[in-house]
């Protein structure tokens, strides 16, 4: 996933220093009080995450609503990922809404984007802003690794042109993405540009110093405005909780696993519900990051109706098997990274998706070949692909075939069923291909409880076959 380091040189505020006349607003020039006014205030603070954006969004939306004078984001944060910054960033260009970003204390990375995308940007005494290069995370406790060319140019343009669009100094937003981007008297090639409250001041980044929200608003010329404080609410909770990298794994190693369970089961029971709304709650939650489109959700409709078409209609894992499989894939991997990714960020994505699969695979078989060993276990297998008939006609008898016995498919075996073999039924399960009820059929292993059988080639109407 891309990330955004969080630390990097930072420029030191020289000694004489001095703020701008009529940076700080004075209680003297304090202007008239704002009565009736209604100021929207939310906090960005932590980890810059995919569940941000839509917190950010519903602030802006409700703001707007109540027809408010200005949204004041209270940023703290040493940044995240590159992706979440942009989707907010494009919030904050297109809100009716006058926005302020105010610094209080440091805005790091992709914090940075995103004061740069408010109207205003008003940073508290001994404030930093910038350090905004992107990164690869890599293991835990591993060091970041840096991306590679094409990424970091995006990255920069996007600085750029978010200052552009805000009147801000662009070449100073390039500087904090890119050390190769040198400023003549303000930062050297080779460092990246970090900025205290003093030098963002003298720079034109900030407009203006503030301790306090009323300090801010009275600068604003918004003294005694009714101010709203704006939270996260249970819904915009759980998007943050759905779309974290464990959980959003986890939901997909669980979808697969019950959807492939159910699949080989027929019926629609326990594990097609569980994997039916881990698929819902993963995308349900990347839809709502912005992480998910339609072209997502088509790509694993159809994934799931190739599989399905495989199973059912032409069984023999071929192309449409194969086809719903990649296009099941390829719409999981899409959907975990957004604008801006690198190309180390979308192998990453995929490895997700596999190692997903490989544990919902390594778990399906081993539950469909314990289960049917456990107490009750064998009625939860085969409950699903026994015809509609008297229960106890099907019943099997007890014993078993031995290698090499001939007998009857009873019912289809998908891949689990019921066989006959010289007049008694007995639970088997196939080597993998759909068998029809009534298709000859014959031992190839027998271990314990578990009797594996295949096509017999000789057996009725398959004379001749190969």
């Amino acid at each position: 996933m891309l990330a955004c380091l969080v630390a990097s040189d930072a420029l030191a505020a020289p000694p004489d220093a001095a703020v701008p006349e009529g940076t700080r607003p004075t209680s003297a020039a304090a202007p008239a009080k704002a009565g009736g006014k209604i100021v929207f205030v939310a906090r960005i603070e932590g980890m810059i995450d995919l569940g941000l954006a839509p917190f950010v969004e519903r602030v802006l939306r409700e703001a707007a609503r109540a027809n408010a004078a200005f949204v004041v984001l209270e940023v703290n944060t040493f940044g995240g990922r590159v992706d979440a910054a942009v989707v907010i960033r494009d919030h904050l260009l297109r809100s009716p809404v006058r926005t302020v970003a105010f610094v209080n204390k440091r805005a790091i990375s992709a914090g940075a984007l995103i004061s740069l995308a408010a109207e205003k940007v008003v940073m508290a005494s001994g404030g930093t802003m910038g350090a905004a290069t992107p990164v690869q995370m890599g293991q835990p406790g591993a060091p970041a690794n840096p991306v590679e060319e094409k990424s970091l140019s995006y990255v920069r343009k996007e600085f750029r042109a978010t200052a552009d669009a805000r009147g801000r100094p662009g070449l100073i937003a390039e500087a904090m993405v890119d050390a190769d981007v040198e400023i003549k008297g303000v930062i050297e090639k080779g460092k990246l540009l970090t900025l205290t409250t003093n030098e963002a001041l003298e720079l034109k980044v900030a407009d203006f110093e503030a301790d306090e929200l009323d300090e801010l608003l009275a600068g604003l010329g918004l003294a005694g405005a009714e101010t709203r404080q704006v939270r996260e609410n249970w819904a915009e909770r759980i998007v943050r909780f759905l779309t974290h990298p464990v959980v959003s794994s986890l939901l997909m190693t669980l979808a697969i696993l019950g959807i492939m369970i159910e699949l080989r089961t027929p019926g629609l029971g326990f594990p097609g519900l569980i994997g039916v709304l881990s698929l819902v709650a993963f995308f349900w939650g990347h839809w709502l990051v912005q992480l998910v489109g339609w072209e997502e959700l088509l790509l694993v409709v159809a994934g799931v109706i190739l599989l399905v078409l495989e199973i059912f209609v032409i069984p023999g894992f071929g192309v449409a098997g194969i086809a719903g499989g990649l296009a099941l894939l390829a719409g999981l991997t899409l959907s975990l990274f957004g604008a801006g990714a690198s190309a180390a960020a979308i192998v990453n994505a995929a490895a997700r998706v596999f190692i997903s699969l490989a544990l919902a695979i390594g778990g399906g078989l081993a539950l469909l070949r314990f289960l049917p060993r456990l107490p009750g276990g064998r009625k939860l297998v085969l409950a699903t692909v026994l015809p509609g008939r008297d229960s106890l006609e099907n019943q099997p008898e007890p014993g078993g075939p031995t290698l090499g016995a001939i007998g009857t498919a009873v019912t289809a075996l998908r891949p689990a069923g019921i066989a006959e073999f010289d007049g008694r039924r007995v639970d088997v399960v196939s080597e993998g291909d759909f068998i029809e009820s009534g298709q000859s059929i014959e031992v190839v292993n027998e271990t314990g409880n578990r009797v594996v059988v295949r096509p017999h080639r000789l057996g009725p109407g398959l004379e001749g076959k190969s």
